[in-house]
């Protein structure tokens, strides 16, 4: 049998290490890419994976070649990064659990397709649907790379709320069809079009009609998170950045329209909040809600409410 603590005290700080550096290189990536977008740079390097070529195009440089470039380079090292997990767990595989190579597996295999589109998205020319699968799986890496990560840290804990779960998958599947038209938005130029001749509007409206359903459902689990109160109390950190985020969000959202898309800032920004409010619901389904000691005391309230 597994030695369970062998386990934890050897092994495990190891990947939650490697897959806390994996998220912020994802987060960073997601971001990267999107300031390539919005700053037209998605053509600055004309070959692939080179670029002009060279691994370092000193002689072409400029911001968008930059932007390019060090998209690239973000995108490498994490493959890289995955990699390394990747082939620990096939290492150390008679000593952790069987789900995690597994996993990692999976993860490797994500981040080959997301090169794929990589190359895709420089051979079509930006292609509008090549560029938002190219978005969707890296939202797919950082969702899958904090589940493990959440699934590290409950090695111990009992088993997480079904329905709260499920509550919270509702506006991170709602964010991430949102995200889908956003992309689709912007690398059509729809928005452009819409705001300079109120044309092909239909992108942009649903765009924007979809932060109602996404405020309603957060602002549902808030509520009953209040109302479970032990919820709250252990979870009031990522709650609180919820609400924070889904408001700068959607003053980002206007803030980028009133500006007619002019101002990079906020687009990025904007993409930054969704990134960032991903990465929070993903951490919520997947954490246990409860700590050890916030287990006992739920238990103890239930255990009340029996007896009385």
């Amino acid at each position: 049998m597994i030695n369970n603590q062998l386990y934890k005290s050897r092994y495990q700080p190891i990947f939650k290490r490697l897959g806390s550096h994996c998220v912020f290189a994802l987060i960073a990536l997601i971001v990267i890419g999107g300031s390539t977008r919005v700053m037209e740079a998605g053509l600055a390097c004309p070959d692939w994976p080179l670029c002009y070529g060279s691994f370092l195009p000193f002689s072409h440089m400029n911001l968008r070649v930059f932007l390019e470039w060090f998209h690239r380079l973000d995108a490498f090292l994490v493959g890289i990064l995955i990699l390394l997990k990747f082939t620990l767990s096939i290492i150390w595989k008679k000593e952790i659990p069987n789900w995690l190579p597994k996993t990692y597996s999976l993860l490797l295999f994500l981040v080959i397709v997301q090169g794929s589109f990589g190359a895709l998205t420089v051979i079509n020319l930006l292609d509008s649907y090549t560029v938002t699968g190219h978005l969707l799986i890296a939202f797919l890496l950082l969702i899958t790379t904090i589940s493990i990560n959440q699934n590290l840290e409950n090695n111990e804990i009992e088993e997480p709320l079904t329905w709260w779960r499920l509550l919270l998958f509702i506006p991170l599947l709602l964010t991430l069809i949102q995200s889908f038209i956003g992309v689709r938005l912007s690398s059509t130029w729809s928005a452009h079009v819409c705001l300079s001749f109120n044309k092909q509007c239909l992108i942009l409206n649903t765009h924007k009609l979809f932060a109602f359903p996404i405020t309603f459902s957060i602002l549902l689990i808030i509520a009953i998170a209040i109302y479970k109160r032990n919820l709250l109390t252990e979870n009031w950190k990522y709650l609180s950045a919820l609400i924070f985020l889904l408001f700068s969000q959607i003053l980002l959202g206007v803030l980028s329209l009133k500006t007619n898309l002019k101002e990079p800032i906020f687009i990025i920004g904007h993409q930054l909040n969704a990134s960032l409010f991903i990465a929070i619901l993903t951490t919520l389904i997947f954490r246990n809600p409860f700590t050890q000691k916030g287990l006992k005391h739920s238990l103890n309230s239930q255990m009340v409410g029996i007896n009385s």
